[in-house]
């Protein structure tokens, strides 16, 4: 790499008490592009990136095997002359339930105000950015795009620009067909409590297994869209544990933060927007290529700007793809 990288520890007042009992001092890596330290007086825009679902802040900086990761195709867009100079700004959502879908919730904590508010107001004191919504950028993958979709239709006077790889988006297709297969280990450890004890013993003792996903991704999703304090891990399931139906009401809570649902309603919160960027691949395993394309169509229907691209992939391993949105977005952030 041409530019650098450095882990800032952000302390983050809007995670204090979250009822999880996750750390309020959050590991944040930041990219700086070439000639940052040298060049004081000079002000960049920021792109925010929000990661997925069991990811975190330092895990962007992988290594990828025989490829770049993010931070690295950022930094070869910079030096190429393909995008100009921006930092980038990678936000650590982490949770003990694996992630917190960047929104506020009473089951794991206020993670959209974490992001608005801690990170922005910590990068703008701490870093040399242009501190205005035209230079800002957010841009995700899965559950981080689902939370570039919520964060910017209450803050679009904090972030102006959006990218959104593979966002959660069309529940009935991508979280129904996982409620069976998250029921029976549930109904067999003889509750949710019981399985997530479990769960993180063994986790931590060996790795998880293949079938853990859809459990921990089902509660995670609930403490997200249905939490409830009182019930085990402060969250209510969308399905009956004994007979496995579907509990209506609070399936419908659910669908109340589903993008399909939520962007229509609030148009005139994306028309603020000066750009936004979705994608999604043909072959992603988590059915999102319908409700990216459901939630394109209503944006468009609604008059609101967007650039859609599908490209003939899943969900896993796309870190090439934030070549085209960086490419899309970067040129138009503000400067000065």
């Amino acid at each position: 790499m041409k530019g650098t990288t450095q882990i800032f520890q952000v302390f983050a007042g809007s995670l204090e008490g979250n009822p999880l009992g996750d750390s309020s001092t959050r590991s944040t890596p930041v990219y700086f592009p070439p000639g940052y330290a040298e060049r004081k007086d000079a002000r960049y825009p920021v792109v925010y990136f929000l990661h997925g679902f069991t990811g975190s802040g330092p895990s962007w900086l992988n290594v990828a095997a025989f490829s770049l990761n993010v931070p690295e195709r950022l930094d070869y867009l910079i030096s190429s002359g393909v995008i100009p100079p921006c930092l980038g700004v990678f936000v650590d959502g982490w949770t003990a339930l694996g992630g917190s879908q960047w929104i506020n919730s009473e089951g794991i904590g206020r993670y959209r105000d974490y992001v608005a508010r801690d990170i922005v107001n910590w990068a703008d004191r701490t870093l040399q950015t242009v501190a205005k919504p035209g230079a800002r950028a957010l841009v995700g993958k899965s559950s981080g795009g689902y939370g570039a979709l919520v964060i910017s239709r209450f803050h679009p006077d904090v972030f102006a620009h959006v990218g959104v790889h593979s966002g959660d988006a069309g529940f009935e297709f991508c979280y129904l067909h996982e409620l069976p297969q998250a029921l029976g280990p549930i109904a067999k450890m003889g509750g949710v409590e019981h399985w997530f004890k479990e769960f993180r013993e063994r986790a931590q003792a060996t790795k998880m297994k293949n079938d853990d996903h859809p459990v921990i991704n089902m509660l995670a999703m609930a403490a997200a869209y249905s939490p409830k304090r009182g019930e085990p891990l402060n969250l209510e399931l969308p399905v009956d544990l004994s007979s496995g139906r579907l509990k209506i009401d609070v399936w419908n809570r659910w669908l109340v933060h589903d993008p399909v649902r939520f962007v229509p309603k609030h148009l005139d919160a994306y028309r603020k927007l000066k750009s936004i960027f979705i994608d999604c691949g043909a072959r992603d395993e988590f059915n999102l290529r319908w409700g990216t394309r459901m939630v394109v169509e209503e944006l468009k229907n609604g008059r609101v700007e967007v650039m859609h691209e599908e490209f003939d992939d899943g969900h896993m391993n796309v870190n090439y793809r934030f070549e085209r949105s960086l490419t899309y977005l970067a040129p138009r952030l503000e400067r000065g």
